[in-house]
């Protein structure tokens, strides 16, 4: 079974009690229809499982396959740094269909973001080396597809519907 090589760390980007017993890290595209789909069931995962669990989420953009993958990250590390990540992670999850600079800007605005700061750093490529390395450490750890879910520092490597993931969890926490 694959472990995760990179540990959690300050840089991550996480929701719940850092001292949670059971973390689940996610390496997910955001214009991957299988990512869009684990969206809900992990929002959902969150509310069951409450302060148990720490969710991180890493970028692993598949770019061949989703040229707007890589600028939906970008989009997304711009809105970390004020403080908006979760919200702008959101937001493109739930439009998905429209990705793009159009989407990108009119979701910066509505986050209180400044738009042409968005399109600065996106012409800029200021968040590429961030996510790359992010890619690089899913690859380090086997990631080779989306969704890739690690639980306590282990692949999940069945499915990621509800019971199945709620399933993990719960055998991660009775082993913690």
């Amino acid at each position: 079974m694959a472990t995760l090589r990179t540990p959690v760390d300050p840089h991550d980007h996480t929701q719940g009690d850092p001292n949670a017993p059971c973390t689940l890290v996610e390496y997910g595209d955001y214009q991957c229809l299988h990512c869009a789909r684990a969206y809900p069931i992990v929002k959902r995962a969150q509310e069951h499982f409450g302060d148990r669990l720490l969710f991180v989420y890493r970028n692993f953009p598949l770019t061949r396959s989703h040229p707007l993958a890589e600028s939906a990250a970008e989009a997304a590390e711009f809105a970390a740094t004020q403080g908006k990540f979760w919200e702008m992670h959101d937001l493109l999850f739930e439009n998905q269909d429209r990705l793009g600079p159009d989407l990108y800007q009119q979701l910066a605005t509505q986050l209180g973001l400044d738009p042409a700061a968005l399109v600065d750093a996106l012409d800029s490529g200021q968040f590429l080396d961030h996510i790359r390395a992010e890619f690089m450490g899913g690859v380090r750890s086997g990631v080779n597809g989306t969704p890739t879910f690690f639980i306590n520092g282990e692949r999940h490597d069945g499915p990621f519907d509800y019971p199945a993931l709620v399933g993990a969890i719960n055998a991660a926490l009775a082993n913690s």
